[in-house]
């Protein structure tokens, strides 16, 4: 339990980080953040201490008391996003496609899939986000080095670069937790509202 993941927002509310119930209590011990509820109350380490546990709340057991696992906290001082791009990777790859066969859409444990390039590198395709999507081996082997069209075959979806930063990793669908949940559509509302530079 000391390890699950709680959810760090910056001071505008908005997810920047996921960290572990250890870290968490230690940042709101220290003052740094506040434990934040699902009616963005905020409290700090005393107040959460003392509220009174439910029998649905995760616990954890302390030397003389139980106290309530926050599943996400308030950065007090820090207000940046971490501006970083979405790597390039087997893993992000494998997240964007949701380990879907991008020819048949069949779903597929890692280990039974294989990077296809859309346009084989022998016809002049490159590895870049546009062209590379995740394949099962049996349509990667009909496949070969031929265009989809060439032999019938067609994508699911153009493949792209993904829209989600790299905090969103291939993790965090696997540890959604449903008090995240307003805080995650809160990054979709400031994506689509955030003034563009020219």
């Amino acid at each position: 339990m000391i390890s699950s993941n709680v959810l760090v927002l910056n001071r505008s509310y908005l997810p920047v980080h996921v960290t572990t119930v250890r870290r968490a209590f230690s940042l709101l011990y220290q003052g740094i953040a506040k434990a934040v509820n699902s009616q963005f109350e905020t409290f700090d380490f005393e107040s959460w201490r003392d509220l009174s546990i439910e029998q649905h709340d995760e616990t954890l057991g302390l030397v003389d008391r139980v106290i309530k696992i926050p599943r996400v906290i308030l950065l007090l001082t820090y207000d940046k996003i971490p501006k970083t791009q979405v790597r390039f990777t087997r893993a992000n790859i494998y997240a964007r496609d949701k380990n879907t066969c991008q020819y048949c859409s069949g779903v597929f444990p890692k280990n039974e899939l294989t990077l296809d390039h859309v346009v084989p590198r022998v016809r002049g395709g490159t590895s870049c986000w546009k062209n590379v999507v995740c394949c099962c081996v049996l349509c990667n082997k009909k496949k070969g080095g031929k265009l989809p069209r060439e032999i019938g075959m067609r994508l699911l979806k153009p493949p792209g670069k993904p829209h989600w930063t790299p905090f969103f990793k291939v993790s965090l669908q696997d540890i959604r937790r449903r008090e995240w949940e307003t805080f995650l559509s809160m990054v979709d509302l400031s994506y689509w509202n955030t003034e563009l530079k020219e």
